[in-house]
């Protein structure tokens, strides 16, 4: 079994007018096995939390911890962090030009395992990973996500997903743009990966649509920086329902 710690983590971001403190105490615990999901109101913190844990340079963290099965997270560079199995999905997949989807992938699994997966299966992985997400496999030797549309984009990213097989998955709004029919074969390719033994997810939305094709262990709600109410996926039926209102005008516990 793994997990995945966050124990009362603070972040903060550099504005013209100074630092400005985004993540005021965050703590949660993912255990294999589990899938969390994140929602809140815009500014909230959610997608701060994800770029946090996986390194992203313009987020500063100024207290708290993350831990992967008991290791230091914060400590590692962003390719160590990688390698010790954690995986970001982003809301806005980026474009590399003149680098294909097929030598970028295999560069990656070669960093993760060590050394480079043997050729003929490799493909073979390759084009089953894209023929799930409904991904003509000539994906393989375009660019990295450019010129792809957005749905194809969150499609190819759950193709990575599935074949560099991370401990952890953290998924920024995966579902944003999707048409319901992408949202399903996405949602497929998550539950594919969650599956599997010893996987862990953490899924950031704001939208409670992909939850009736990926069901929550637990639901965090997410406001001014903070996890305002934790509970089971009844949760979210509550905000499809009535929205944040009673979280926004009420102190925080």
């Amino acid at each position: 079994m793994s997990k995945l710690e966050i124990r009362d983590l603070q972040v903060s971001v550099d504005t013209e007018d100074g630092p400005k403190e985004i993540l005021k105490g965050v703590t949660l615990t993912i255990e294999s096995g589990q899938t969390h999901a994140i929602m809140g109101p815009n500014g909230s913190g959610k997608s701060t939390t994800a770029y946090s844990i996986a390194g992203h340079p313009k987020y500063t963290v100024t207290g708290g911890e993350v831990l992967l099965d008991g290791e230091d997270v914060l400590s590692m560079s962003v390719d160590e962090r990688a390698r010790a199995g954690l995986f970001l999905a982003m809301q806005y997949p980026v474009e590399v030009p003149g680098v294909s989807m097929a030598n970028f992938l295999r560069t990656a699994k070669t960093a993760l395992d060590g050394e480079a997966p043997k050729l003929r299966t490799w493909v073979k992985d390759v084009n089953g990973a894209l023929d799930r997400m409904r991904l003509d496999t000539a994906f393989s030797a375009r660019s990295v996500n450019e010129g792809f549309s957005g749905g194809e984009k969150k499609r190819a990213e759950i193709a990575q997903l599935d074949l560099l097989d991370p401990k952890f998955a953290i998924l920024d709004e995966i579902d944003s743009g999707l048409d319901i029919d992408a949202l399903k074969v996405v949602s497929d390719g998550i539950n594919a990966f969650s599956g599997r033994d010893g996987k862990g997810l953490l899924l950031i939305t704001h939208y409670t649509r992909i939850l009736r094709y990926v069901q929550p262990d637990v639901v965090h709600v997410f406001v001014d920086g903070r996890v305002a109410e934790s509970g089971g996926p009844e949760l979210a039926d509550e905000l499809e329902a009535n929205g944040y209102d009673r979280f926004l005008h009420a102190p925080l516990a």
